[in-house]
């Protein structure tokens, strides 16, 4: 029987417990437990412990399994452990203590400040600097090294068509080869050396030869006994990804930034007849320059039963999270929070942009996601005190948004909120329980999501109803008012609500629908597929009309002082971007207003880059005047050339591209099942 109970647990507690649920800080040190003391079942009940005390006892290992969600200090100190690796199962860990576990050595060291993502603490010590280093300089040294050594040894050895047989004996010369040949830094870290070479070269050989990558992790139990809904821990997750999905090309990871692109049919492009190619769609060296960005990742984690042969799940909305003050996920390089959760088909990601790990999963087995969107709120945890935490809401073909605190690994409720698919959700930048819905019923509807108590009980209350004219498809608040104006994308036009809440009236008709330019007249009629805005007045939409992307005031187009409701008002139009010409809807734009860039892919799988702030400060002015010509992009970042399993994916549409805050990352969502991550150099 194991040492460990519910009991014991609740009266080792800082302070003292009546709910596992509720503790924060455990000691369970000097009590002579082994490895099956710590029973995975029952430590999974400890959604909110941040702080371990598993000193003096007499643990060899820990089981892969423990699912401690939120464990951000660890202390291991004086027990029999032989090996780290399943330290990786707690991604948030900073700071971390094992001294006098005889067995461990330098090595370990490496390897943790590896998997380890957020350590800052090692043993006391700081190791920022230098766990920077081994995750970015080293694994970069090593990944070009063992290319090499693939490319001069083993390349020219596989015949063109080969067999199983022949893959699998490759396979074993090239990796005994390889980690006996490829020497890196001192002798002392000849383990790590080695065992960091073995997970480069077994990933370089999943994507050149189509070979799964091996697990030697012990199977998950399931959080959730609800076969159609689980929230996957970080550990589960990264399975997932490890099965097939993480794709490697060993260009991406060598820091080269111009990359062949792929070569596909152009069966939804319209091309006018002897028009030239602009030379900002000329993929040049000299063009790759001027926003200097690489290629991290390509992910392949929201497959549908984890296969790795799905390439027809659409991804649709990627967000990146905010950072907490105290937050663990902030990274000391990096200005702004690198986890973005992207949504396509049944799941829900969290995904490190540095590292390419899924940090969680979350699936309902009956949904296609289409839109997610953070929020923070300040919830109370235990005694009374107050803490903020990342709240991510999530919906899509069922109509009903499901609310996740990240940090438990846990879906505490869901808001039924319409009874057709909801198109997009966004949360008030300033009251952050009001949520937006947006639905193909034609109708946007404001709720008050409340705040969940300790045991997540919430109550959650609509507050208003905006009535639309056609489905609308995206959404967003004015900047310098938005508790006042929300302005909407439809399927038959451009619409603005006020949507101020002293108002007595609850359903509401919009308040102005805006006229665009066409050929030679204005219309109010064309689908806007693409809606954001790039600063306080400028306003970014893509219409309906092919290769064009508008950028107007919103201050100067919408009249606040007119009454009435469902006036026309036409959009004082600043300039236009020139864009693809292909007639193909719902490839959206999205913008990153403190660098001054509007991002927007296209249907053969490249990214539109358009840097405006030589632009924004003129059309800022009272007589600002409209750009006469179309404003070409900066760049142009073309989809390289991919193979998974020997083939090209099929044709790729961007469907989404969002740049996080500081335009450190760039991700791009496809019509392919494949997240795309790029950095910022």
């Amino acid at each position: 029987m194991s040492k460990i109970t519910t009991e014991l647990l609740l009266e080792r507690a800082v302070p003292r417990s009546t709910r596992l649920r509720k503790i924060e800080t455990l000691n369970l040190s000097k009590l002579q437990l082994k490895t099956g003391d710590l029973d995975p079942r029952l430590f999974s009940r400890l959604r909110h412990l941040q702080k371990l005390d598993l000193s003096d006892n007499l643990l060899d290992k820990f089981p892969n399994s423990l699912t401690l969600p939120d464990l951000r200090v660890l202390n291991c100190n004086n027990n029999k452990l032989e090996d780290v690796t399943a330290l990786k199962q707690f991604p948030l860990l900073e700071e971390l203590t094992y001294e006098n576990n005889v067995y461990l050595t330098l090595n370990d060291d490496y390897k943790v400040m590896f998997l380890l993502q957020n350590l800052r603490l090692l043993n006391g010590k700081d190791i920022t600097k230098l766990a920077n280093h081994v995750r970015r300089v080293n694994s970069r040294k090593l990944t070009s090294k063992v290319t090499a050594h693939w490319k001069k040894f083993f390349r020219d050895q596989l015949p063109e068509k080969y067999t199983a047989e022949q893959v699998k004996s490759i396979k074993k010369k090239f990796l005994k080869s390889v980690q006996t040949n490829v020497v890196y830094g001192p002798s002392s870290l000849s383990e790590f050396t080695r065992w960091r070479v073995k997970m480069i070269a077994e990933e370089f050989l999943a994507y050149s030869l189509g070979l799964e990558l091996n697990s030697d992790t012990e199977p998950e139990e399931k959080m959730d006994e609800n076969e159609e809904e689980s929230t996957e821990s970080p550990r589960e997750a990264a399975e997932d990804v490890a099965q097939v999905v993480h794709i490697y090309d060993p260009l991406l990871t060598t820091g080269a930034v111009t990359v062949t692109p792929s070569k596909r049919k152009r069966n939804h492009s319209k091309s006018s007849p002897g028009k030239k190619r602009s030379k900002s769609q000329a993929s040049t060296k000299e063009e790759a320059e001027d926003v200097s960005a690489e290629p991290l990742h390509f992910l392949q984690c929201h497959s549908k039963g984890n296969s790795r042969e799905d390439f027809k799940t659409q991804l649709w909305s990627c967000v990146f999270e905010p950072v907490l003050d105290s937050g663990a996920r902030k990274d000391p390089i990096v200005s702004s929070s690198r986890t973005v959760a992207t949504c396509g088909g049944e799941s829900v990601c969290l995904i490190d942009c540095e590292t390419g790990t899924v940090l969680k999963k979350y699936k309902v087995a009956t949904e296609e996601f289409f839109s997610v969107a953070w929020t923070t709120l300040t919830m109370v945890i235990s005694d009374s005190r107050k803490k903020a935490h990342n709240i991510l809401a999530a919906a899509g073909r069922r109509g009903i948004v499901k609310l996740i605190h990240v940090a438990a690994d846990f879906c505490y409720g869901e808001i039924k909120a319409h009874k057709k698919p909801i198109a997009t959700v966004c949360f008030s930048p300033t009251q952050e329980t009001h949520l937006f819905t947006a639905s193909y019923d034609k109708r946007i509807a404001l709720w008050d999501i409340g705040i969940p108590d300790c045991d997540y009980n919430f109550k959650a209350s609509q507050l208003l109803v905006l009535e639309t004219a056609s489905i609308p498809l995206r959404i967003a608040l004015v900047p310098t008012c938005p508790e006042q104006y929300l302005l909407a994308g439809c399927e038959d036009g451009c619409f603005a609500w006020n949507i101020k809440l002293d108002k007595g009236q609850k359903s509401r008709p919009f308040e102005a629908i805006f006229q665009f330019p066409d050929d030679e007249s204005m219309t109010t009629s064309h689908r806007v597929d693409g809606l954001a805005f790039l600063n306080d007045d400028v306003v970014v939409s893509k219409s309906s009309k092919p290769g064009c992307i508008y950028l107007w005031s919103w201050s100067r187009s919408f009249d606040a002082k007119g009454k009435g409701c469902q006036r026309t008002m036409s959009a004082v139009i600043l300039a236009e971007l020139e864009w693809s010409t292909t007639d193909m809807s719902y490839l959206t734009l999205s913008t990153c207003p403190a660098k001054e860039y509007v991002f927007c892919g296209d249907e053969k799988g490249s990214v539109w880059m358009y840097n405006l702030s030589s632009y924004t400060t003129a059309w800022g002015s009272a007589k600002g005047k409209r750009s006469e010509c179309r404003i070409s992009p900066t760049q142009i970042l073309k989809w390289p050339e991919l193979r998974v399993n020997g083939e090209q994916p099929p044709e790729i549409l961007v469907n989404n591209v969002v740049a996080d805050p500081a335009f450190t990352y760039l991700v791009v969502l496809t019509s392919v099942n494949i997240t795309a991550i790029w950095k910022k150099s």
